[in-house]
């Protein structure tokens, strides 16, 4: 598109989007990398909660977590999923639609193996959105992984990535008298090539 110029220059999206986080991981003070991740449950309820994103690929969002989890459930069983990332500093956000699929293979481990001690041992310890009689029943599992699996513990089989390969993004960045400016970019498959749209604010 003729004024599509500045932050939104590129024929690429998932290169933008780099471009942008990386902007944020500069003055965002707290986790310039969270997304509010939507899933949809069984009754067809919505759910969202916030995680971290871990890694833009060439085409695709990656993220790990618990594959027991509510959120592994309603992604197995539905396939799809959205995301909003929000930087208040730089007021602008991503938005993201698209089919997900796991990561449960050498990156995965790499990224297990990369976290701290703790992280990794707390993802043996936690039993991931099922409830819990306490934090002192928490912190005895922890202990009880911790001598069972020691320093180096392996990635278990029940946590791993998951990865959004989009068929839609939109890039918004904040407008003066809210004129705000967005561009969406769309495709029928994730295998198709992306249209581009500048969308009323």
């Amino acid at each position: 598109m003729s004024d599509r110029s500045g932050i939104f220059t590129g024929d690429d999206p998932f290169a933008i989007a780099k471009k942008w986080l990386a902007a944020a991981q500069e003055i965002e003070l707290n986790d310039p990398n969270a997304i509010a991740l939507s899933t949809v449950d069984t009754d067809g309820l919505p759910n969202v909660r916030m995680v971290l994103l871990k890694e833009v690929e060439e085409a695709a969002f990656v993220f790990y977590t618990n594959y027991e989890s509510a959120k592994a459930t309603e992604l197995d069983s539905g396939g799809k999923a959205a995301f909003v990332m929000h930087w208040k500093s730089l007021r602008r956000q991503i938005r993201v639609r698209g089919l997900v699929s796991k990561e449960e293979g050498p990156q995965a481990d790499a990224y297990y193996a990369s976290r701290s001690l703790k992280s990794r041992l707390g993802a043996w310890a936690s039993q991931q959105s099922r409830p819990l009689s306490g934090r002192p029943a928490l912190m005895a599992e922890v202990a009880k992984v911790t001598a069972r699996h020691g320093p180096s513990p392996k990635r278990p089989p029940y946590w791993g990535g998951y990865r959004i390969t989009p068929v839609e993004i939109e890039f918004w960045a904040d407008g003066a008298f809210r004129l705000h400016d967005r561009f969406v970019w769309q495709r029928s498959t994730v295998d198709s090539a992306w249209d581009v749209s500048r969308l009323n604010p």
